[in-house]
């Protein structure tokens, strides 16, 4: 079948079915999910995110904390915060909302996040184990990229993939997740010469950029796979504005063999995954704490060097 529309809303539905399953088995050894979310500062786009993530939790019966901090509060502060996270028992995962202000290192608060905890796979521990093959807990977006890819059907050991975008959270991980499949990868990126050389020979081509429009249906080979991870607001013209990808839907639609819209394609996936990992956070951290008790009772509950 060609020039399909990955429809995002049902893959995710698909995979909340699943992990619902999954989050039930986990309450019956009295091991409830819980995860918390910590926002600093305000922002609209923020809140529509964490309603969604808590809609997405209600659905599956994840326990769904908001932890609201103001602007100004300091970087010892919600580390502090962070941490007494880190040792609470009944906290199976930790997601920071972006942005945060500017005075606050994301990447240092990311790495306070205990590995266990990491539902975002974020930490550099779970990046890390992504180039080793252990692919269970890495960044949403890239993981929901990469499902959006199986879920058409195609083969992935032998694809030929092409990678526009090379962002740590996206671009590298989606990279190293499509070579662990057995994919062979190319990323592009802005230094790269000729984007569309490398696009045209791809039979899926993701896009992660920034930029309304990139990727046009020239620059890919009929039949291909499109994933548009771009989330760009625009003008259109007739005054309202609209939020696009980074690939030009309707030029790429006549050539792609299948391509995901924006909105409706990776976003709803990634909130699955969000879920996913968060299950995957808690089926760890039961099995971290399993093995430090004996006979049914708690030896310790400290965490141990990992």
């Amino acid at each position: 079948m060609g020039n399909q529309k990955i429809n995002g809303r049902e893959v995710a539905a698909k995979l909340l079915v699943e992990i619902a399953q999954d989050v039930a088995a986990l309450k019956k050894e009295n091991w409830d999910p819980k995860l918390v979310s910590i926002k600093v500062g305000d922002d609209d786009s923020v809140d529509l995110y964490v309603r969604n993530q808590k809609r997405n939790a209600d659905k599956v019966g994840i326990e769904f904390v908001e932890r609201h901090y103001p602007a100004e509060i300091s970087a010892e502060e919600i580390t502090a915060a962070i941490t007494n996270l880190n040792v609470d028992p009944t906290v199976t995962g930790i997601i920071i909302q972006r942005p945060v202000p500017d005075h606050l290192p994301i990447k240092a608060l990311q790495e306070t996040i205990h590995p266990l905890k990491d539902v975002e796979g974020m930490h550099p521990k779970s990046i890390g184990n992504i180039v080793y093959g252990e692919l269970e807990l890495a960044p949403c977006t890239a993981m929901a990229s990469v499902e959006l890819l199986k879920s058409t059907g195609v083969q992935l050991t032998g694809l030929e993939a092409c990678v526009i975008g090379h962002s740590e959270i996206v671009g590298k991980p989606i990279a190293f997740l499509l070579m662990a499949e057995g994919a062979t990868v190319t990323v592009c990126h802005h230094l790269t010469r000729e984007v569309a050389i490398h696009s045209r020979r791809a039979d899926a081509v993701f896009v992660a950029v920034g930029k309304a429009g990139l990727l046009t249906g020239d620059m890919i080979k009929p039949g291909a796979v499109v994933i548009d991870i771009g989330i760009n607001v625009v003008e259109g013209e007739d005054g309202e504005t609209k939020v696009v990808g980074d690939a030009d839907f309707e030029s790429c639609l006549k050539t792609a063999g299948w391509i995901t819209p924006v909105p409706g394609g990776v976003g709803p996936v990634t909130l699955a995954t969000l879920m996913r990992n968060t299950v995957t956070a808690a089926q760890r951290l039961r099995a971290h704490y399993q093995m430090h008790f004996r006979d049914g009772t708690p030896v310790e509950r400290q965490y141990r060097p990992l």
